[in-house]
């Protein structure tokens, strides 16, 4: 998904295209929901993680890209911006940050990791069967 590393993940932003996967594969599979087979078979069958997981890695990815760089950098300036004032009264909406550091503690990374590149892509790496092979 183009441009889901900078999406802030909400429930509605990640049930939306999961939705949409199912009902693409479900429909390739040839399988209707009177058929009654679990989504899990249907992706297990074709080898396809599912969409959430792969935002999450997407969003890691971008994070540890931008925590490489340069210190001087406009994305690694903008991602350590703290932008001063009041937030509007109600429940705080959800920022990229804070899934960021939500993801962080599902996969269990750390920020400081990422300047291993390769210890950072295996950490991050979870959703695609086919990225948890040895290629070496």
């Amino acid at each position: 998904m183009y441009g889901a590393e900078y999406w802030p993940t909400t429930k509605g932003v990640e049930t939306r295209p999961s939705v949409m996967e199912t009902k693409m594969l479900r429909w390739t599979a040839g399988v209707t929901l009177m058929d009654r087979i679990r989504n899990e078979a249907i992706r297990q069958k074709f080898g396809v993680a599912p969409i959430a997981d792969k935002m999450l890695e997407g969003h890691l990815r971008w994070c540890g890209h931008v925590l490489r760089g340069k210190e001087d950098s406009v994305r690694k300036i903008g991602l350590e911006l703290e932008v001063s004032g009041k937030r509007p009264r109600g429940r705080p909406k959800q920022r990229w940050s804070d899934t960021l550091h939500m993801d962080m503690i599902v996969t269990g990374v750390h920020p400081d990791e990422a300047q291993d590149r390769e210890r950072w892509r295996h950490d991050t790496r979870r959703a695609d069967p086919a990225t948890k092979r040895d290629k070496r």
